[in-house]
């Protein structure tokens, strides 16, 4: 009978213990998923699908390698030697090279030259899941496109527009109402002023360059580090979000694990982080990382914006693993066109000004 009564005992503490054993399986699940580590996310894959492409989510491999040799082509024309330059560029400066002229103002070419080949870095191939080779990076809606804005979305973007023009050599804001495109640091952009990275922080897209991310995971917390502006957002786990009127640049976001994919929730944006190229401080955020057999990584998002988009949107493309370092980003640091794009602001305004004294002394001259 006491021996009986020992094994129940011994029973009853295996059953403990496995009861222990069941409650840490998160923890155990959290092990054998381990993100930590570099990832290479260039690709030619777009973000909107060409509009030739309908709603074809996947490329033939045919249409893939005309996307590469394209991409080959435009690569060697801008690195092309054209020889030493004998006149001066034409009003309005040097047209981009390898890139259409209508380009001039996004590309990165601009009015005064941009850059070339040695610091780009895009990607040479475009992505594929599972072996399919993708259209674009947004696959909800069908077409691969944003979906249309709102009404009010549209108003206070074209409001922006028109505050956006090309150089013209001149202080044409002068004339408005209100504050001006240029008055101050902040009246910038917040890439410029190199608070964000124009990668995005949730979602976070691949970029013309500076394309590394890294993840450090623990038990607690997962650290997301973008190598463009070394932005390195702090994920919570299993936590509450905090409240909305605490805004961050980055979000508050808050993980879980299901299964073995990592979901991120993001919310309480600052009204002028951007989220998704777009989104207002009312974005919700939604991510899904995916460890696949390979070691890279599945990223999914789900960008929900009522103000702002009339419907969610989605994409996915994939995260190489590399053995890469990602070193530092000292944007602030090397921030010195900021301080020559309000210096020649202020030389634009003084110009303009002397114009109007002199315009109004001479009318004042000819009429005496």
């Amino acid at each position: 009978m006491m021996r009986d009564g020992v094994l129940k005992v011994v029973w009853l503490a295996l059953a403990h213990m496995l009861v222990l054993v069941l409650a840490a399986t998160p923890q155990m699940v959290l092990a054998k998923s381990d993100l930590s580590g570099t990832y290479d996310v260039s690709t030619l894959t777009p973000l909107q699908r060409p509009e030739e492409f309908g709603n074809n989510l996947e490329l033939t491999p045919e249409q893939a390698e005309k996307i590469v040799a394209r991409h080959k082509e435009l690569e060697a024309e801008r690195d092309r030697n054209r020889g030493a330059a004998t006149t001066a560029p034409p009003a309005g400066g040097a047209p981009p090279i390898g890139a259409p002229e209508e380009t001039r103002e996004t590309s990165g070419a601009g009015n005064v030259g941009g850059y070339n080949n040695f610091w780009v870095d895009n990607g040479e191939d475009v992505f594929t899941v599972d072996g399919k080779f993708r259209t674009s990076i947004i696959v909800e809606p069908a077409n691969g496109r944003m979906p249309a804005v709102t009404a009010e979305a549209m108003q206070a973007a074209m409001g922006r527009r028109g505050m956006r023009r090309g150089n013209d050599g001149t202080a044409w804001w002068v004339s408005l109402d209100g504050p001006g495109p240029y008055d101050g640091p902040e009246s910038l952009g917040i890439s410029e002023r190199c608070i964000l990275g124009f990668t995005g922080s949730a979602p976070t897209f691949p970029s013309l360059y500076n394309n590394y991310k890294r993840i450090v995971q623990t038990d607690d917390h997962v650290m997301i580090m973008l190598e463009m502006v070394h932005d390195a957002r702090i994920v919570r786990m299993n936590a509450k979000h905090g409240p909305a009127d605490l805004r961050r640049w980055l979000g508050d976001s808050v993980g879980r694990w299901e299964g073995n994919t990592l979901i991120i929730e993001t919310v309480n944006f600052h009204p002028d982080s951007n989220p998704g190229y777009g989104g207002s401080e009312n974005a919700r955020v939604t991510e899904k990382f995916t460890k696949l057999a390979s070691g890279d990584l599945l990223y999914r998002f789900t960008v929900e914006d009522p103000t702002v988009w009339t419907a969610p949107w989605t994409g996915e493309y994939i995260w190489r693993r590399t053995d890469e370092r990602v070193f530092e980003y000292a944007c602030h640091e090397g921030n010195y066109s900021m301080h020559g794009i309000l210096k020649g602001a202020r030389l634009l305004e003084k110009e303009a000004m002397d114009g109007k004294a002199g315009s109004a002394e001479a009318a004042g001259t000819s009429s005496d």
